[in-house]
């Protein structure tokens, strides 16, 4: 396996009581998308907003195990500034498209500005070269300085992903980006995210099988909380070693 990015060790999630991720181990090699696949409940999108410590803003939430990012547990980070610190490496794309009501340029200025000095031109430049990545630029770039809510649903999607480049990420967190979104604006995400890795690690959480098989190099299949299987996409989907995989993925459950 290639460099380790995520090393995700003996892992469990607990919402008070509750169990939602059970003794979860992954290995995400860097520069490669991830995909976590299963039911709806089955811990998937806890697990990954655990990459970013999201779900510490939710009180009842407690973590075992360790998850280490460069050789380093995330979780022994305590104070806010190494906890801004990991959140600027790590960008977060949800289900919904989530643009600011201002316009196209200070939605793509707004994360930048916080951390950067420069000039109008460095900005500027900046904000065409993640548009461009996003595969979004060439179709708005007369609408800059116009409301992104004025944007269809998909080119909202890939404005908050140029977004989130804007700092440079070294790992990208998807929670089923393209679940809201046509075919097409679906394709040109796809087609991005393959691209993308190139640059940073990648994670996505999916309800879509076609859609892990397409982009993913590698899968992870979540039940009840534990992950019953994990390895290359393409082995997973061609020979999956559990009757339960077998059965999610032929849909027949």
């Amino acid at each position: 396996m290639d460099n380790i990015a995520i090393k995700i060790n003996d892992v469990s999630c607990f919402y008070g009581k509750n169990a939602a991720v059970k003794n979860a181990s992954i290995d995400i090699p860097s520069n490669s998308i991830y995909s976590f696949i299963g039911p709806s409940g089955c811990g998937k999108t806890t697990l990954l907003r655990s990459i970013n410590r999201m779900n510490d803003l939710i009180e009842s939430f407690n973590l075992t195990g360790s998850i280490e990012i460069d050789g380093e547990n995330i979780y022994e980070y305590k104070t806010v500034k190494e906890i801004k610190a990991l959140r600027k490496n790590i960008g977060m794309i949800f289900q919904q498209p989530n643009p600011l009501p201002t316009s196209i340029m200070k939605n793509m200025l707004l994360p930048i500005k916080e951390h950067y000095n420069g000039t109008h031109e460095f900005f500027r430049d900046k904000v065409i070269e993640k548009l461009k990545i996003a595969a979004l630029y060439d179709e708005i770039e007369a609408r800059l300085s116009k409301t992104a809510l004025s944007l269809s649903g998909g080119q909202q999607q890939r404005l908050c992903i140029a977004r989130a480049l804007m700092l440079e990420p070294k790992i990208m967190l998807f929670d089923e980006p393209c679940s809201a979104l046509d075919p097409i604006a679906t394709f040109k995400i796809e087609e991005m995210l393959k691209e993308l890795k190139s640059e940073c690690t990648i994670i996505i959480v999916t309800h879509n099988m076609e859609q892990a098989q397409r982009i993913s190099d590698y899968t992870a299949f979540f039940y009840q909380g534990e992950i019953t299987e994990k390895g290359k996409t393409f082995d997973l989907f061609t020979h999956p070693k559990t009757e339960l995989l077998y059965k999610y993925i032929t849909g027949k459950f």
